[in-house]
C-alpha cells in the first residue's frame, strides 16, 4: 500500500518544475528500467506490482515498493502505464569533462520530446556517448523523452550548456544541416567532428550558424513540385549519424 501523498509526489514529476526541485525524474516500462539498474544512475525507489516483482527480482540495495496495478496507473506519465516505474537523480554532467578526441552531437534548441528521445537513443545505435543540448532545448529527464530514448539515456552523456560559448572554444570541425551545402554523400568526416542539428522549426540559430565551419545538406529526391518542405529533426540526425560512421576518415 503507497499512500496518496507519494502517489501525488510522484505524478508531479511529470513537471519540470517539480524534477527540479527535487532533482529526480521518472524512468517507466520493463526495458528502460532493467537498462537503468545496469547503469550508474542513482535509483531512488522502484515501484512495481507483484507479478513485475516476481519474474525481476531486485537486488536488496534498492529500494522497493509493491504497488498495485491501479496505485501504478495513478502515478504514471503514461496513457497505458506498464508495470513498474522507477525514481532516478538526475545526472549532472560537466561540459569540461567532454572527450575532445570523440564526436559530438549538438542539438540546438530541439523543443519535441520525442524528437530529442529518438536522437539520444539513434545516438547509442550509431556509438555516439556525447550529447551537448543548448539551454533551450526540452530537457532529457522529460518522461516523453525518457521513453522515446528506450533505455539509451543510461548510456548516453547528455550535457546541457549554452552553445556558442562551447563552440568557441574548440578546436575542431563544426558541422552544421542546413538547406543548402556540400551534399551529404560527399563529405569526410573526422573522429572529433561536432555535428549539429538545429531546431524543427527555425533551423540552426544565427550565433550557432556562425560557428559552423562547414554547411551540410541532405538532398532531396522528390519530384512533385510540393514536396516535404524540410526532414523531422530527428531523421535528420539519424542521416548525418549514419553517413558520418561512413565516412569517418
Amino acid at each position: 500500500m503507497i499512500s496518496k501523498a507519494k502517489i501525488s509526489e510522484i505524478k508531479k514529476l511529470a513537471q519540470k518544475k517539480f524534477r527540479e526541485e527535487s532533482g529526480l525524474f521518472i524512468v517507466e516500462g520493463t526495458k528502460s528500467v532493467t537498462d537503468l539498474l545496469l547503469s550508474q544512475l542513482v535509483v531512488e525507489e522502484v515501484f512495481a506490482t507483484s507479478h513485475w516483482l516476481a519474474a525481476h527480482p531486485l537486488p536488496q540495495s534498492i529500494r522497493c515498493a509493491e504497488v498495485s496495478p491501479g496505485e501504478l496507473e495513478r502515478m504514471s506519465c503514461l496513457t497505458t502505464p506498464q508495470e513498474v516505474l522507477a525514481t532516478v537523480r538526475i545526472p549532472h554532467f560537466d561540459p569540461n569533462t567532454i572527450d575532445d578526441r570523440d564526436a559530438v552531437i549538438a542539438l540546438d534548441g530541439i523543443r519535441d520530446p520525442g524528437n530529442l528521445g529518438t536522437i539520444i537513443r539513434t545516438a547509442d545505435w550509431f556509438g555516439f556517448k556525447q550529447v551537448v543540448c543548448s539551454p533551450d532545448c526540452v530537457e532529457f529527464t522529460n518522461p516523453k523523452t525518457i521513453q522515446a530514448t528506450m533505455g539509451s539515456f543510461c548510456r548516453m552523456r547528455v550535457f546541457s550548456t549554452d552553445l556558442p560559448d562551447f563552440l568557441k572554444e574548440k578546436n575542431c570541425s563544426i558541422l552544421g544541416t542546413f538547406m543548402n551545402g556540400e551534399p551529404i554523400e560527399t563529405v569526410k568526416f573526422n573522429r572529433n567532428d561536432i555535428l549539429v542539428i538545429g531546431n524543427e522549426s527555425n533551423g540552426i540559430s544565427r550565433a550557432v550558424e556562425a560557428l559552423v565551419s562547414r554547411r551540410i545538406h541532405i538532398p532531396s529526391f522528390a519530384t512533385s513540385p510540393t514536396h516535404a518542405e524540410s526532414l523531422n529533426a530527428s531523421i535528420a540526425a539519424s542521416v548525418v549519424m549514419y553517413q558520418y560512421r561512413l565516412r569517418i576518415q
